[in-house]
């Protein structure tokens, strides 16, 4: 009997991993049924089923979670093989997946797309943003971007940006009307809109008495998951929101937000930093990537590690 095809394998593996078939054609950039095509073929062929489908969830059977569990590190080798001779090429080239918080995707990621893909015109950069936590290594992202404060366990990280501080804002049409905050105590007054995480947990308000911190409760009706969103509707006059001072500079400098609140700002936090597995091949299309960053962050390239969390260079 011939073995399966290399089609049929990476159909297989893209929709155990995805548990979704329209992702896991996206993902290898053929059609749905192209793909349910290969995985019949694979299952017909080895007559078994690998992939249990029902109308609401896709997952491997236990003979595919078997299956998976084997071909995962020889497909790896596999890449590897092909991206170890990619030095004798003149430039780096290939498909580089990075997922990236919505604030990381406005204040890193968005000012340096266009210069990097024209300075790399070869590499294929797809960013997923999702403020969700993301298992990078399996859902087979390249790097991730996140706060200092966010980073998985055993990652290099590489900073990215300086530390970031954080305010709270409102529109001069809503400030006119409910006046300025004079103190966090004054927020009980005031509309206050809410981001959820991912998690499903809703950011704190922060702010700090004599360099201390401490979390402000708030209240509003407009909760939202989206940073975009929020900073739209306090733009539009519904209330104040505390936010990333990058996110919002744009605003304030057009004069569409200002700030409140200034005195009871609390420490700039970390930073954003790229993570991505401590692998001993880096693969080309990502180490151009933080080359790039590191020239445009202007971050130290000398190594720091620390043990712990993750180990941080720059």
């Amino acid at each position: 009997m011939a073995g399966p095809g290399l089609a049929e394998i990476n159909a297989f593996v893209a929709i155990a991993e995805q548990r979704s078939f329209a992702k896991a054609a996206l993902r290898l950039g053929v059609s749905v049924s192209t793909l349910s095509e290969n995985l019949r073929r694979l299952e017909d062929r080895l007559g078994v089923r690998l992939i249990e489908r029902s109308t609401r969830s896709v997952a491997a059977s236990e003979a595919g979670e078997r299956l998976l569990a084997r071909l995962r590190p020889l497909l790896d080798d596999y890449e590897d093989a092909f991206e170890s001779i990619s030095e004798f090429r003149n430039k780096p080239s290939g498909r580089l997946r990075i997922t990236v918080g919505a604030p990381g995707a406005h204040t890193v990621m968005a000012p340096i797309v266009a210069r990097f893909l024209t300075r790399h015109p070869e590499i294929t950069l797809e960013l997923s943003v999702d403020d969700a936590f993301t298992d990078i290594v399996a859902s087979r992202f390249d790097a991730g971007l996140r706060t200092g404060e966010r980073l998985e366990r055993d990652m290099i990280a590489v900073r990215v940006s300086g530390p970031q501080r954080v305010v709270v804002v409102g529109s001069p049409a809503y400030l006119d009307r409910h006046g300025k905050p004079k103190t966090p105590d004054d927020l009980s007054d005031h509309n206050c809109i809410q981001i959820r995480f991912a998690r499903g947990d809703l950011h704190p308000w922060m702010f700090a008495r004599r360099g201390k911190p401490f979390e402000a409760a708030v209240e509003g009706n407009f909760i939202v998951n989206n940073p975009s969103l929020a900073v739209k509707a306090a733009q539009d006059g519904l209330g104040l929101l505390q936010a990333h001072h990058d996110y919002v500079e744009q605003f304030l400098v057009q004069g569409q937000l200002s700030t409140v609140l200034e005195d009871w700002a609390p420490p700039p936090f970390g930073g954003f930093f790229l993570y991505y597995p401590s692998r001993r091949h880096i693969r080309p299309p990502l180490r151009a990537f933080i080359d790039f960053l590191r020239k445009e962050a202007n971050v130290n390239p000398n190594p720091r590690l620390t043990r712990g969390a993750a180990r941080q260079v720059g």
